[in-house]
């Protein structure tokens, strides 16, 4: 199998530019391989999850040209003391991590880099984003602006991140000498866990309170039932707010339907401007593809493009799939991208999934973890009823054509909650063997169903 990680190599140095392939390609290790899996390491976890997301679907495709298709390739993040066979380019020799393409050194803000390609004029405007986009680019260039603290909500996928990174990119560029903070709530609650642990817990204030011109902090929803955290969160943006500094946050849900949520807390947050992120509609989406191709230097066809448009309604990370499957198909077929191939290519990422009722899927969910359907649709909270229900709520997610609201109804929920729990076993799957093998084992039994 190491000879097949050799040939996907080669291949993808031909089908990627030098740059993207040297930091993104070149510094994976091979560390082991069978003929169900190739293992990589990685120099971070950052890198692990930027190249699982928009990398893995290529690797998959190569790996397939091979003949197999049902290989599984799997990222690891090496241990600090294996880090030393990376040399990137530009690498000293002296084995420090590799840095982000394309991402001068004032771009980092607190412990992660901004990325450079998400700014206000890559970022396609519609009727589904223009205030979100107008308030965002005001705070970020006016330093008259009347409000320092802006919300951001959304599903995942549509740009909250985009705009978040697109202020602090703007920002540095006009003042490099600003102290900007780009951090995740849940690497801000590890941060305070770690420094409590090891006596820095003056050091931990005093870099988000005083030392800290403009925070941006992602995924809010994380805070649910965090006390400690949002205690210490709801101090800090005392801190910053007396002092007139900027704060941008990001979520998935709205501030009222996070559950366990300090009252303190949602009132500070919510003190400035809320906006959100609909869904692109057809022409914003038909824009993204254009631009997306356009900077991939794709030759794509209007009838083309149209067809992706009306097909892929999702978000945006679903149209940059499709156009990054296309552009693959076309290369390794050698075929040229038409109406035909896009239709082909739909087909293989859009499966058609067997229909089945949420009926069923609560009815084999209660055998299979022994929990009763009354339980199963009822409020409680303990942990062998609710994961179950988030299980169940998943695959009714995935498997029916029921709308949030109508799978809400049946399990006594309102959509936002619905959506939380599947947005929260779609991460477990990835990160937690157990959830992804049984999760795994019950679409079999519903895709193996007789019709």
């Amino acid at each position: 199998m190491e000879a097949a990680w050799k040939q996907v190599r080669e291949v993808l140095k031909e089908v990627m530019d030098e740059k993207s392939y040297t930091f993104w390609i070149k510094p994976l290790k091979l560390l082991d391989s069978d003929e169900r899996v190739t293992r990589l390491g990685c120099p971070n976890r950052f890198f692990r999850n930027w190249i699982t997301e928009n990398y893995s679907a290529l690797f998959h495709r190569q790996f397939s040209q091979l003949g197999l298709k049902d290989h599984r390739i799997t990222f690891k993040v090496l241990p600090h003391r294996d880090l030393l066979d990376f040399k990137p380019h530009g690498d000293n020799g002296n084995g420090k991590q590799l840095l982000l393409p394309n991402i001068p050194i004032k771009a980092r803000a607190g412990g992660r880099y901004l990325l450079e390609r998400f700014n206000f004029d890559s970022f396609v405007v519609g009727e589904s984003n223009e205030f979100a986009y107008s308030v965002s680019k005001a705070l970020a260039n006016d330093a008259s602006c009347p409000y320092s603290s802006l919300l951001l909500l959304s599903q995942t996928g549509l740009g909250k991140s985009h705009l978040a990174q697109a202020i602090g990119n703007s920002i540095l560029k006009k003042k490099p000498t600003l102290r900007v903070r780009y951090i995740t709530a849940e690497e801000f609650t590890n941060e305070m866990i770690f420094a409590l642990k090891n006596n820095l817990i003056d050091q931990f204030k005093t870099k988000y309170r005083r030392d800290c011109d403009v925070l941006l902090l992602e995924e809010l929803h994380f805070l649910s039932g965090k006390e400690k955290t949002q205690v210490e969160l709801g101090y800090t943006l005392d801190a910053l707010f007396t002092d007139g500094k900027k704060v941008i946050f990001t979520s998935s849900l709205p501030l009222e339907e996070i559950p366990n949520m300090k009252k303190m807390l949602t009132s500070r947050l919510s003190s400035g401007v809320l906006t959100s992120i609909e869904k692109p509609g057809f022409q914003t989406r038909l824009d993204i593809l254009k631009q997306k191709a356009a900077e991939r230097s794709i030759s794509l066809p209007d009838e083309v493009a149209c067809y992706l448009a009306e097909n892929l309604m999702q978000d945006i990370r679903q149209l940059e799939g499709a156009l990054v499957s296309l552009e693959a198909i076309s290369f390794f077929m050698k075929k040229e991208i038409n109406l035909n191939l896009a239709r082909e290519t739909l087909k293989q990422i859009l499966p058609a999934k067997p229909l089945v009722t949420i009926k069923e899927i609560q009815a084999m969910v209660c055998k299979y973890f022994k929990v009763d359907l009354v339980a199963l649709k009822s409020k409680s909270r303990k942990k062998f009823i609710s994961y179950p229900r988030s299980v169940a709520i998943y695959l009714c997610r995935e498997y029916t054509e029921s709308s949030l609201e109508g799978i809400g109804r049946s399990f006594n929920r309102n959509h936002s909650t619905v959506l939380y729990d599947y947005e929260k076993i779609k991460k477990n799957i990835r990160i937690d063997e157990s959830v992804r093998k049984e999760v795994e084992f019950l679409c079999r039994k519903i895709e193996d169903r007789p019709v």
